[in-house]
């Protein structure tokens, strides 16, 4: 009776590693394939591209998905849907402002729907909607397009792998 636990804890032992090494979990780099579909409509997808690589755990993809994701195994498919507060967050009325005319790029008549690259205090760029014009005024929405949006992922799992360990901070 001895022998056969011992066997059976070198066995578990053994091919534990290797079945969680097959999953996507938390420091892993999962290579997939992926749909984007909102409101019924294909809004992007790496068919015919390269796939989508990303480690789980460093914030870099949506919360919701890389959630849908854990436990995956390679080859396996899977929808997942995305509420607006695990994604882009819901629509901010406090980030649709009105700005003067004169504010707007130079050599552009500005239009309903055209987007503008805006620059915050730091540096950073982000899109803005143009909603509306009035007069001399431009009413610019700086919501994500797909913020409010209820994301659907069609997901298949090609690759997990260690992801490599990220260098220090200097």
């Amino acid at each position: 009776m001895k022998n056969i636990l011992s066997t059976m804890t070198a066995f578990v032992l053994l091919t534990a590693p290797a079945m969680a090494a097959d999953t996507v979990a938390a420091g892993k780099l999962v290579k997939l394939d992926y749909t984007l579909t909102v409101d019924g409509q294909q809004i992007e997808t790496s068919a015919g591209k390269k796939p989508l690589e990303a480690t789980i755990g460093n914030k870099k993809i949506l919360t919701g998905l890389e959630n849908g994701l854990l436990g995956m195994r390679v080859g396996e498919e899977k929808t997942i849907t995305v509420q607006p507060k695990d994604a882009y967050g819901e629509v901010d009325a406090k980030a649709v402002k009105e700005f003067p005319k004169s504010a707007m790029p130079k050599g552009e008549e500005p239009k309903v729907g055209m987007v503008l690259q805006a620059q915050a205090p730091d540096g950073e760029t982000f899109p803005a909607v143009i909603t509306a014009i009035k007069d001399d005024k431009v009413v610019l929405d700086f919501n994500h397009p797909l913020a409010g949006k209820t994301l659907v992922f069609k997901v298949k799992v090609l690759e997990i792998t260690q992801a490599p360990a990220e260098a220090p901070a200097k």
